[in-house]
């Protein structure tokens, strides 16, 4: 007897999960996956760095986690995909640009050291990924968010080339470039020694060193491992 049911399946709508630490690549490689393959890029960071914004402009001192939490609760959080990126709505208002901004980043940092906090993040990014047909990349997950997501990447880089790319990212030369690598180096610190969901590859992810790796080869790898998963 023929199926014809096949006919009418859905392609699947894979999950994938794209960690790492700063400066090896995950935001644009995340982004540019999603559009090829039509799929929504959801930016944890863009989400912290979104209440750190809101921490800043409440004056919450990013060390009180019952206060951030609180903050959490009352706030509405939303990426909404365009043909060039992400925008990041904070309470309905576009923040896309501002959070983008050093002091943003460097309070980012540290809201996202608190269990509570994680929590709450990790509860409404698994709301919005759900439904599968998601690339997200952040720092836990494959660990945290989505550990059975359908393929786990763990994307890497020697800190001096993650430093590098960061310099060249903003244009930034000089005594500036110094105090921007030395913040990188305190971002790695924080993140792989948190107690709440340490950078750490997943066990059953798929390691990509992209030192010496265009954004090109690191998306081709990717795309193959993502039509094996398919296929």
């Amino acid at each position: 007897m023929n199926d014809h049911s096949s006919r009418h399946t859905p392609p699947l709508k894979l999950i994938i999960a794209i960690d790492g630490p700063a400066g090896a690549g995950k935001s644009t490689i995340a982004s540019r996956l999603a559009r090829k393959l039509g799929y929504v890029n959801l930016e944890s960071g863009a989400m912290y760095r979104a209440l750190a914004f809101k921490a800043i402009n409440h004056d919450i001192s990013f060390d009180d986690e019952a206060a951030l939490v609180k903050l959490a609760q009352g706030s509405r959080i939303h990426l909404e995909p365009t043909i060039g990126g992400n925008r990041t709505l904070l309470d309905g208002h576009d923040v896309s640009l501002r959070i983008r901004e050093r002091d943003v980043t460097e309070a980012a940092s540290r809201v996202s050291v608190h269990p509570e906090v994680r929590a709450w993040m990790v509860a409404r990014q698994r709301e919005m990924g759900a439904g599968g047909g998601v690339v997200m990349e952040g720092r836990d997950i494959g660990t945290r968010v989505f550990p059975d997501a359908d393929l786990k990447i763990f994307l890497d880089a020697d800190p001096v080339v993650r430093e590098q790319r960061r310099m060249e990212q903003h244009k930034i030369k000089g005594e500036v470039a110094a105090s921007v690598a030395a913040d990188l180096r305190e971002r790695d610190r924080r993140d792989r020694t948190r107690a709440a969901s340490p950078l750490v590859a997943a066990g059953d992810a798929v390691i990509i060193d992209s030192t010496k790796l265009s954004e090109e080869e690191v998306l081709d790898q990717i795309e193959k491992l993502v039509r094996d998963r398919i296929g």
